[in-house]
This record gives C-alpha cells, structure tokens and sequence, in this order.
C-alpha cells in the first residue's frame, strides 16, 4: 500500500478549472502538510506565465521556472505548510508524463531545502507528490518518489478528496525579539560578501532556536504527549507558545576576529504554525514552530539583501562614505486565509513603501488566490520606523542613510515576490564599518 494523501475538495474543484481553461500542458504546486503516516493537501497553485512565452509553447514544462516559483512560494507559507510535489495537466498518458514529473519533484525539492538553515529531522516525510490529470477524462494518477534517494522510482499513492481537511486544524503562535549581530570581514563591504557573513550568522543562531525551550500555553509538555489532550475531537485550537533561548556555549564576543563592519538584525516577528487534527503530538508543534521563526526571519533577511544587490547594482561607481551606519527596515509579514471561513492562513512580506494592492497581486501571482484587501490581516505586526540617530553624538558613525531600494514584484526577478505582516514592534537592519 502506497502513500495517502487527504486532498481538500476545494483542490479538486480548482483543478477542474484549469482543465477547462487551459488548451495546452499546465503545471502547479501541491501544498499542505505531511505526517508520518498520511499528508494532506490544502491548496494548488499553477505556476505563473512567463512573459512573454505562449500557453501552447510546446509540452514541455518550463523547469527552472517552475523551481523559481516553488522557491517564492515556499517563502509565503508558514509553518506546518510546505510544498508538498507538483501537478501536471496534459492529455498525454500519464506514463509520458512520468521523467518530466521525476525531474520537476526533484528539482523544486533540491532548491528549497537548498534555503534551510535546520537539519532535517529523523521523522521528516521524505516522499514527494506528483500528479497527473488528464483534462479530457479527468482521471487522476498520483504517484510518489522519496527525494533523499536519487535513483528512486515511481510509487502508487492513494488520492482521496474530502471536505473540511484543515476546518478543525489547531494554531500554535508566539512573539520573538530577535537581537542577532553578524560580524563583515575587512573584504565584506559587498552585499555578495555580506549574504554569505549573514547565512553563516543566522546558521548559528537558528542552532539557537531549534535547541531553545518551548512553552505551550505556559507549560513544557513531554514530546510525545497529545497537543490536543483533554480537548473536544476536531475542534480548532489555539495555543500561545514562548520560546526561551539559551545562547551557545562560545558566544561571539569570546572570538576574536579582525572585521571590516557589522550586521545587526534587530527584530520583533509574529510566527505562527498550524498543526493537522489526526492526534498531534507537541513534539510536532514545536519543530513547526521553530522552523517557521528561523525561516521568516532568514526570508526577510534575504529579501533585503536581494533589494541592496538590485541597488547597488544600479548605483555603481558613485562615492560612498566608508565609516557610516545605514539603517533598513526589514519587511513586515501579513497574512491572508486560504479559504474565507478556513484558520489555516498563507503569508507575505510588505516593505515600508509599498501598499497593501501590490500584495494581492503577489497573492494572485504566487497562489492564485483573489484577496480583497479586507481579507489581510495587518495587526499581527506594525510597521518599522527608521529613526535617524544623532550622528554628532556617534563620532565613530560619519552618516545616516536611509535607502528605500527599488523593487520589481513579480517572478521574473531574483525573488522580490513576497508580502507579509510585522508581529508587535519595528524590525530593523542596521549595517555598521567600523
């Protein structure tokens, strides 16, 4: 007996869709949650249209950019939501279809584990959907491949629809101040340069976070007790949780190192996980958890510093101050239900400059979903402030800039696709020579 896969009935209804509107091959994404003995899949995303490329541009899907859009979404999902495979709609035999669906799994696994900063964990689900519907007949094949083992074949899996898969899910939420500090070599004035210092930096400290204690509604409950113990069978939950954390044994200001500047990644996040009803186990609350602080903070963090390469890039050659604190503001995250009565929610980032419409378009772009901007919800976060200091009183800063880099949107570039909601405080970055 293969893997099972508890799909929501919405998902069917949307596959439908697209098999009556579209003439050629489409391709998309499968996202939901995996346990060790079932997944369960909540929502289906088609992957965006190139532009400038044509719907009937030949039967081969366009792999770097269907990878490209699994590594964007990956960004809008929060914990206890992954990408869990792929779907094909093509009029060919689902065997046709079978290198090309191997090839997609595979690839869009590689690339967003490639953006993990945790170890993947012994109970970890290591099998990978991938779909197949035929648009004239509407049959459905559904078939898994284990993507930690390179020459793994084809296995059956059994694809159910039901309806309310996620109504009764649970939520686990907390507030973290995040107070990080990366020191930037003497040759790490680039932002090049500095994403690798910064990569290295929240490495650590997210081997902070996943060794750090977690408290649930006040108390520190045993791995393998039941989140919902003592509680009334599929009814959603929610839960307050606090994360303590202990730094590492060799703290950074015990190494001595010579450095050209620093990174400080001053933050106050919302983070939130949400957990399925087939008798969770608080081990599992907390690993979502803690991977949803680490990825939201690491996905703000490279979002900047993919708006500064953009900035700099288009400022070559002119004159900057070497001995200077720049201040930016990190971007808030906001989030957006995935079925207007649903509690399981999808999330984007929003700069200080932009409006609440550019994230619809995300929304729309990355998952298709039609968001009103009503259906945000903003109070999870507030946005952040730069407050310029007084350079006189600071002689070893010599100027405050503030920059407000430009953006494009869409796809189509190195990941400026993401919008969101700040939790309780401002989050900031501040770059520092000394």
């Amino acid at each position: 007996m293969g893997r099972g896969y508890i799909v929501e009935d919405s998902v069917e209804g949307y596959l439908s869709k697209l098999c009556e509107q579209h003439a050629g091959p489409v391709t998309g994404l499968l996202i939901g949650q995996s346990s060790t003995q079932r997944d369960f899949v909540v929502a289906a995303a088609r992957t965006p249209q190139r532009e400038g490329s044509t719907s009937a541009a030949g039967n081969s899907p366009d792999k770097e950019f269907v990878t490209e859009h699994a590594r964007q979404l990956s960004r809008m999902l929060p914990g206890g939501l992954s990408v869990l495979g792929v779907f094909i709609i093509a009029d060919t035999d689902a065997k046709d279809t079978l290198t090309t669906l191997r090839q997609l799994v595979f690839a869009v696994e590689n690339l967003i584990s490639s953006e993990h900063l945790w170890i993947p964990a012994d109970d970890d689900a290591t099998d990978c959907v991938a779909l197949h519907v035929n648009p004239k007949t509407r049959k459905t094949v559904c078939r898994t491949f284990d993507i930690k083992d390179p020459k793994s074949m084809a296995k059956p899996a059994d694809w159910k629809y039901q309806s309310g898969v996620s109504s009764s899910w649970s939520v686990v939420s907390c507030c973290l101040n995040v107070d990080l500090l990366v020191p930037i070599p003497d040759n790490g004035t680039n932002t090049e340069s500095m994403d690798k210092c910064l990569k290295e930096g929240l490495r650590v400290w997210a081997h902070q976070i996943q060794s750090g204690v977690c408290l649930i509604d006040g108390k520190k409950l045993p791995e393998d007790a039941e989140l919902s113990a003592g509680q009334r069978r599929n009814v959603r939950q929610s839960y307050t949780a606090q994360l303590l954390i202990t730094p590492d044994d060799q703290r950074s200001t015990d190494v001595v190192r010579q450095c050209g500047g620093s990174v400080s990644v001053r933050d106050a996040i919302h983070s939130r996980a949400y957990i399925h009803s087939n008798k969770p186990k608080a081990k599992l609350a907390e690993k979502l958890l803690k991977r949803d602080v680490v990825s939201t903070v690491a996905t703000r963090v490279q979002m900047l510093l993919e708006e500064l390469q953009i900035s700099e890039e288009e400022s070559k050659g002119s004159s900057r101050n070497k001995q200077q604190t720049e201040q930016f503001s990190l971007p808030r995250r906001i989030f957006c239900p995935l079925k207007a009565n649903g509690p399981v929610c999808v999330c984007d980032y929003q700069f200080s400059d932009e409006g609440l419409s550019e994230v619809t378009d995300r929304l729309k772009e990355m998952l298709d979903i039609d968001a009103a901007e009503e259906d945000l919800d903003t109070r999870q976060e507030t946005p952040a402030e730069i407050i310029e200091r007084d350079v006189a009183a600071e002689p070893i800063v010599g100027t405050v800039e503030a920059l407000e880099p430009k953006r494009n949107s869409y796809i189509g570039v190195a990941m400026a696709a993401a919008v969101a909601m700040l939790a309780t405080a401002a989050s900031m970055l501040y770059l520092s020579d000394v």
